[in-house]
Protein backbone atom coordinates (compact mmCIF):
# COMPACT_ATOMS: atom_id res chain seq x y z
CA UNK A 1 0.00 0.00 0.00
CA UNK A 2 1.24 3.51 -1.33
CA UNK A 3 1.25 6.59 1.44
CA UNK A 4 -0.72 8.28 -0.65
CA UNK A 5 -3.29 5.15 -0.21
CA UNK A 6 -2.64 4.80 3.52
CA UNK A 7 -3.58 9.06 3.63
CA UNK A 8 -6.92 8.40 1.97
CA UNK A 9 -8.05 5.49 4.58
CA UNK A 10 -7.37 8.01 7.43
CA UNK A 11 -9.21 11.25 6.15
CA UNK A 12 -11.62 8.63 5.26
CA UNK A 13 -12.75 7.86 8.25
CA UNK A 14 -12.39 11.41 9.18
CA UNK A 15 -14.90 12.37 6.47
CA UNK A 16 -17.55 9.37 6.92
CA UNK A 17 -17.87 10.66 10.74
CA UNK A 18 -18.12 14.35 9.65
CA UNK A 19 -20.61 13.43 7.24
CA UNK A 20 -22.64 11.70 9.78
CA UNK A 21 -22.43 14.73 12.32
CA UNK A 22 -23.55 17.01 9.37
CA UNK A 23 -25.97 14.90 8.19
CA UNK A 24 -24.94 14.83 4.36
CA UNK A 25 -25.85 13.24 1.81
CA UNK A 26 -24.02 10.05 0.24
CA UNK A 27 -23.52 11.98 -2.79
CA UNK A 28 -22.26 14.98 -0.86
CA UNK A 29 -20.05 12.72 0.81
CA UNK A 30 -18.49 11.08 -2.56
CA UNK A 31 -18.01 14.70 -3.96
CA UNK A 32 -15.73 15.11 -1.32
CA UNK A 33 -13.87 11.75 -1.31
CA UNK A 34 -13.62 12.34 -4.85
CA UNK A 35 -11.67 15.69 -4.58
CA UNK A 36 -9.84 14.75 -1.57
CA UNK A 37 -8.43 11.71 -3.93
CA UNK A 38 -7.56 14.16 -6.79
CA UNK A 39 -6.19 16.34 -4.46
CA UNK A 40 -3.43 13.50 -3.47
CA UNK A 41 -2.88 12.44 -6.32
CA UNK A 42 -1.91 16.15 -7.99
CA UNK A 43 0.36 15.63 -4.45
CA UNK A 44 2.11 12.81 -5.19
CA UNK A 45 2.96 14.07 -9.05
CA UNK A 46 4.39 17.42 -7.70
CA UNK A 47 5.97 15.24 -5.37
CA UNK A 48 7.23 13.07 -8.13
CA UNK A 49 8.19 15.66 -10.11
CA UNK A 50 10.42 17.49 -7.59
CA UNK A 51 12.21 13.79 -6.75
CA UNK A 52 12.95 13.48 -10.50
CA UNK A 53 14.04 16.92 -10.92
CA UNK A 54 16.50 16.87 -7.79
CA UNK A 55 18.09 13.34 -9.32
CA UNK A 56 18.32 15.40 -12.79
CA UNK A 57 20.26 18.13 -10.69
CA UNK A 58 22.74 15.33 -9.09
CA UNK A 59 23.11 13.59 -12.95
CA UNK A 60 24.06 16.62 -14.13
CA UNK A 61 26.52 17.72 -11.67
CA UNK A 62 28.42 14.36 -12.81
CA UNK A 63 31.50 14.40 -15.23
CA UNK A 64 29.87 13.01 -18.12
CA UNK A 65 32.51 10.25 -18.60
CA UNK A 66 30.99 9.29 -15.08
CA UNK A 67 27.64 9.20 -16.58
CA UNK A 68 28.97 7.46 -19.94
CA UNK A 69 30.41 4.89 -17.37
CA UNK A 70 27.28 4.28 -15.26
CA UNK A 71 25.38 3.42 -18.89
CA UNK A 72 27.62 1.19 -20.47
CA UNK A 73 29.66 -0.76 -18.06
CA UNK A 74 26.47 -3.13 -17.24
CA UNK A 75 26.05 -3.72 -20.91
CA UNK A 76 29.16 -4.45 -21.44
CA UNK A 77 29.61 -6.63 -18.53
CA UNK A 78 26.21 -8.45 -19.57
CA UNK A 79 27.91 -8.61 -22.82
CA UNK A 80 31.53 -10.67 -21.36
CA UNK A 81 29.33 -12.57 -19.50
CA UNK A 82 27.53 -14.30 -22.33
CA UNK A 83 29.91 -14.49 -24.39
CA UNK A 84 32.21 -16.85 -21.80
CA UNK A 85 29.06 -18.59 -21.33
CA UNK A 86 28.83 -18.78 -24.98
CA UNK A 87 32.21 -19.96 -25.40
CA UNK A 88 31.79 -22.68 -23.21
CA UNK A 89 28.25 -23.86 -24.00
CA UNK A 90 29.18 -24.09 -27.96
CA UNK A 91 31.84 -26.47 -28.05
CA UNK A 92 29.28 -28.60 -26.17
CA UNK A 93 26.61 -28.03 -28.07
CA UNK A 94 28.44 -28.26 -31.71
CA UNK A 95 30.34 -31.61 -30.26
CA UNK A 96 26.28 -33.06 -29.62
CA UNK A 97 24.47 -31.58 -32.42
CA UNK A 98 27.61 -32.55 -34.90
CA UNK A 99 29.82 -34.58 -34.19
CA UNK A 100 27.73 -37.56 -32.01
CA UNK A 101 25.62 -38.33 -34.81
CA UNK A 102 28.10 -39.34 -37.05
CA UNK A 103 30.22 -41.61 -34.65
CA UNK A 104 30.18 -45.47 -35.28
CA UNK A 105 27.96 -47.46 -32.97
CA UNK A 106 30.12 -50.48 -33.87
CA UNK A 107 31.90 -52.39 -30.93
CA UNK A 108 34.10 -54.86 -30.67
CA UNK A 109 32.15 -58.53 -31.52
CA UNK A 110 33.64 -61.96 -30.06
CA UNK A 111 32.18 -65.53 -29.68
CA UNK A 112 32.62 -64.89 -25.89
CA UNK A 113 31.82 -62.00 -23.85
CA UNK A 114 33.94 -59.07 -24.13
CA UNK A 115 34.88 -58.86 -20.80
CA UNK A 116 36.46 -62.43 -20.83
CA UNK A 117 38.39 -61.84 -23.40
CA UNK A 118 41.92 -61.50 -22.58
CA UNK A 119 44.06 -58.68 -24.19
CA UNK A 120 47.86 -59.34 -24.93
CA UNK A 121 48.64 -56.04 -23.23
CA UNK A 122 50.83 -55.42 -20.30
CA UNK A 123 48.27 -54.44 -18.03
CA UNK A 124 46.75 -58.36 -18.95
CA UNK A 125 50.70 -59.47 -17.95
CA UNK A 126 49.80 -57.09 -14.84
CA UNK A 127 46.97 -58.96 -14.11
CA UNK A 128 47.87 -62.62 -14.33
CA UNK A 129 51.11 -62.25 -12.46
CA UNK A 130 49.04 -61.37 -9.82
CA UNK A 131 46.92 -64.23 -9.93
CA UNK A 132 47.13 -67.76 -9.20
CA UNK A 133 44.70 -68.75 -12.05
CA UNK A 134 46.15 -69.88 -15.54
CA UNK A 135 46.40 -67.74 -18.54
CA UNK A 136 42.77 -67.98 -20.27
CA UNK A 137 40.47 -69.27 -17.50
CA UNK A 138 37.42 -67.15 -16.49
CA UNK A 139 38.68 -66.19 -13.21
CA UNK A 140 39.95 -62.57 -13.18
CA UNK A 141 41.05 -60.83 -10.21
CA UNK A 142 40.23 -57.24 -9.12
CA UNK A 143 37.20 -55.87 -9.57
CA UNK A 144 37.55 -54.00 -12.93
CA UNK A 145 37.60 -50.71 -14.29
CA UNK A 146 35.83 -47.79 -12.05
CA UNK A 147 35.05 -44.13 -13.21
CA UNK A 148 37.67 -42.10 -11.80
CA UNK A 149 36.76 -38.79 -9.91
CA UNK A 150 36.52 -35.97 -12.90
CA UNK A 151 38.48 -33.32 -10.19
CA UNK A 152 41.52 -35.70 -11.20
CA UNK A 153 44.49 -33.86 -13.16
CA UNK A 154 43.59 -35.49 -17.07
CA UNK A 155 47.35 -34.70 -18.39
CA UNK A 156 48.57 -37.08 -16.67
CA UNK A 157 47.15 -40.25 -18.15
CA UNK A 158 47.89 -42.52 -15.45
CA UNK A 159 44.72 -41.02 -13.91
CA UNK A 160 42.93 -42.22 -17.03
CA UNK A 161 42.92 -45.61 -15.60
CA UNK A 162 42.79 -47.71 -12.22
CA UNK A 163 45.58 -48.44 -10.40
CA UNK A 164 47.09 -51.30 -12.05
CA UNK A 165 47.06 -49.94 -15.47
CA UNK A 166 48.38 -46.78 -14.09
CA UNK A 167 51.78 -48.82 -12.27
CA UNK A 168 51.79 -50.19 -15.92
CA UNK A 169 52.11 -46.73 -17.80
CA UNK A 170 54.70 -45.69 -14.70
CA UNK A 171 56.85 -48.69 -15.25
CA UNK A 172 57.11 -48.95 -18.69
CA UNK A 173 59.05 -45.95 -20.06
CA UNK A 174 61.45 -46.77 -22.70
CA UNK A 175 61.65 -43.49 -23.66
CA UNK A 176 61.25 -44.74 -27.74
CA UNK A 177 59.47 -41.62 -29.48
CA UNK A 178 58.40 -41.05 -32.99
CA UNK A 179 56.49 -38.80 -34.60
CA UNK A 180 52.63 -38.03 -35.35
CA UNK A 181 51.40 -36.07 -38.19
CA UNK A 182 47.75 -34.94 -39.09
CA UNK A 183 47.56 -32.49 -41.83
CA UNK A 184 43.64 -31.51 -42.20
CA UNK A 185 44.31 -30.42 -38.28
CA UNK A 186 47.79 -28.96 -39.13
CA UNK A 187 49.30 -31.23 -36.60
CA UNK A 188 53.27 -31.61 -37.28
CA UNK A 189 56.06 -33.29 -35.53
CA UNK A 190 53.89 -34.29 -32.77
CA UNK A 191 55.80 -36.62 -30.37
CA UNK A 192 54.58 -39.84 -29.54
CA UNK A 193 55.93 -41.42 -26.62
CA UNK A 194 55.73 -45.03 -25.38
CA UNK A 195 54.60 -45.79 -22.03
CA UNK A 196 54.71 -42.29 -19.53
CA UNK A 197 52.16 -40.36 -18.12
CA UNK A 198 52.77 -36.57 -18.50
CA UNK A 199 50.04 -35.80 -21.33
CA UNK A 200 51.88 -32.59 -21.26
CA UNK A 201 54.63 -33.28 -22.72
CA UNK A 202 53.77 -36.14 -25.66
CA UNK A 203 51.34 -38.02 -26.85
CA UNK A 204 51.58 -41.52 -25.41
CA UNK A 205 51.02 -45.06 -26.82
CA UNK A 206 49.52 -47.29 -24.40
CA UNK A 207 52.88 -50.39 -23.78
CA UNK A 208 52.19 -53.44 -25.45
CA UNK A 209 50.09 -52.29 -28.04
CA UNK A 210 51.08 -52.84 -31.56
CA UNK A 211 54.68 -50.44 -33.29
CA UNK A 212 53.74 -48.15 -36.21
CA UNK A 213 53.16 -50.65 -39.07
CA UNK A 214 53.01 -53.93 -37.59
CA UNK A 215 49.95 -55.88 -37.00
CA UNK A 216 47.60 -54.92 -34.29
CA UNK A 217 46.97 -51.35 -33.59
CA UNK A 218 48.86 -48.54 -31.69
CA UNK A 219 46.65 -46.78 -29.08
CA UNK A 220 47.96 -43.28 -28.70
CA UNK A 221 46.53 -41.17 -25.73
CA UNK A 222 46.19 -37.20 -26.09
CA UNK A 223 44.51 -34.35 -24.37
CA UNK A 224 41.99 -32.15 -25.52
CA UNK A 225 40.45 -28.88 -24.48
CA UNK A 226 37.82 -26.42 -25.70
CA UNK A 227 38.21 -26.08 -29.04
CA UNK A 228 38.73 -22.54 -29.29
CA UNK A 229 41.69 -23.25 -26.65
CA UNK A 230 43.24 -25.51 -29.63
CA UNK A 231 47.12 -24.26 -31.18
CA UNK A 232 48.94 -27.06 -32.56
CA UNK A 233 51.85 -25.07 -33.30
CA UNK A 234 55.44 -26.59 -32.59
CA UNK A 235 56.25 -23.18 -31.14
CA UNK A 236 53.60 -23.50 -28.49
CA UNK A 237 55.04 -24.50 -25.24
CA UNK A 238 51.50 -25.92 -23.96
CA UNK A 239 50.63 -27.45 -27.88
CA UNK A 240 50.10 -30.98 -26.25
CA UNK A 241 47.29 -29.84 -23.86
CA UNK A 242 45.05 -29.37 -26.64
CA UNK A 243 46.54 -31.55 -29.44
CA UNK A 244 43.73 -33.66 -30.01
CA UNK A 245 40.83 -31.32 -29.27
CA UNK A 246 40.14 -31.58 -32.94
CA UNK A 247 40.30 -35.10 -33.48
CA UNK A 248 36.72 -36.28 -33.78
CA UNK A 249 35.97 -34.05 -36.67
CA UNK A 250 38.12 -36.55 -39.00
CA UNK A 251 36.17 -37.81 -41.75
CA UNK A 252 36.46 -40.98 -43.16
CA UNK A 253 39.60 -40.75 -45.87
CA UNK A 254 40.99 -38.43 -43.69
CA UNK A 255 45.47 -39.03 -43.82
CA UNK A 256 47.32 -39.88 -40.29
CA UNK A 257 50.68 -40.36 -40.76
CA UNK A 258 52.99 -41.54 -37.96
CA UNK A 259 57.10 -41.57 -38.72
CA UNK A 260 59.04 -44.21 -37.69
CA UNK A 261 62.71 -45.06 -37.87
CA UNK A 262 63.20 -43.55 -40.87
CA UNK A 263 59.63 -44.99 -42.24
CA UNK A 264 56.62 -43.14 -43.02
CA UNK A 265 53.37 -45.06 -42.33
CA UNK A 266 50.17 -43.43 -44.02
CA UNK A 267 46.99 -44.37 -42.25
CA UNK A 268 43.98 -43.56 -43.52
CA UNK A 269 40.38 -42.59 -41.27
CA UNK A 270 37.93 -45.19 -41.24
CA UNK A 271 35.52 -44.64 -38.26
CA UNK A 272 35.33 -42.46 -34.97
CA UNK A 273 33.54 -44.25 -32.08
CA UNK A 274 32.54 -42.96 -28.22
CA UNK A 275 33.00 -45.23 -25.64
CA UNK A 276 32.96 -44.88 -21.60
CA UNK A 277 35.87 -44.49 -19.44
CA UNK A 278 35.90 -47.92 -18.32
CA UNK A 279 35.64 -49.20 -21.96
CA UNK A 280 39.67 -50.29 -21.96
CA UNK A 281 38.86 -53.33 -24.10
CA UNK A 282 39.71 -50.31 -26.97
CA UNK A 283 43.15 -51.45 -25.94
CA UNK A 284 42.45 -54.72 -27.40
CA UNK A 285 44.57 -55.81 -30.24
CA UNK A 286 43.61 -57.41 -33.50
CA UNK A 287 46.48 -59.29 -35.81
CA UNK A 288 44.39 -59.48 -38.79
CA UNK A 289 45.05 -55.63 -39.63
CA UNK A 290 47.37 -52.96 -39.36
CA UNK A 291 45.64 -50.28 -37.59
CA UNK A 292 46.25 -47.08 -35.58
CA UNK A 293 43.53 -45.88 -32.83
CA UNK A 294 43.74 -42.34 -31.14
CA UNK A 295 41.90 -41.31 -27.86
CA UNK A 296 40.93 -38.53 -26.57
CA UNK A 297 38.43 -37.35 -23.80
CA UNK A 298 34.97 -35.98 -25.29
CA UNK A 299 33.44 -33.84 -24.82
CA UNK A 300 36.29 -31.75 -25.31
CA UNK A 301 37.11 -29.49 -22.38
CA UNK A 302 35.12 -32.68 -20.16
CA UNK A 303 36.02 -35.87 -18.60
CA UNK A 304 32.34 -37.56 -19.31
CA UNK A 305 33.57 -40.03 -22.76
CA UNK A 306 36.52 -41.56 -24.31
CA UNK A 307 36.66 -40.38 -28.40
CA UNK A 308 38.49 -43.27 -30.45
CA UNK A 309 39.67 -42.19 -34.09
CA UNK A 310 40.36 -45.81 -35.75
CA UNK A 311 42.33 -45.26 -38.71
CA UNK A 312 44.01 -48.25 -41.16
CA UNK A 313 47.33 -48.58 -43.24
CA UNK A 314 47.47 -48.24 -46.18
CA UNK A 315 50.91 -47.24 -46.95
CA UNK A 316 54.51 -47.30 -46.16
Amino acid sequence: MTSSSQISSRQLVDLYRKAIAKNLSLDKLEKKISKKIDKLRVSKKLENKKEQVRVDQIRSRLPKVVRFGALILPIIFIGVGLFFLGNALMPLVAYYTLTLPKLSQNRLIAPIPREAVLDITPMVIAQTESSSSVLGSSSVTGTGPVILDTELDYTNLSNWFKDDRSQILRKIQNQTMYTLAIPKLKIENAQVKIGGTDLEQSLIVYPGTALPGDVGAPVIFGHSVLRQFYNPSEKNPRRYNSIFSYIMTLEAGDEILITHDGALYKYIVREKSEVKPEDTYILAQQYDSRRLKLVTCVPEGTYLRRGVITAELVTH
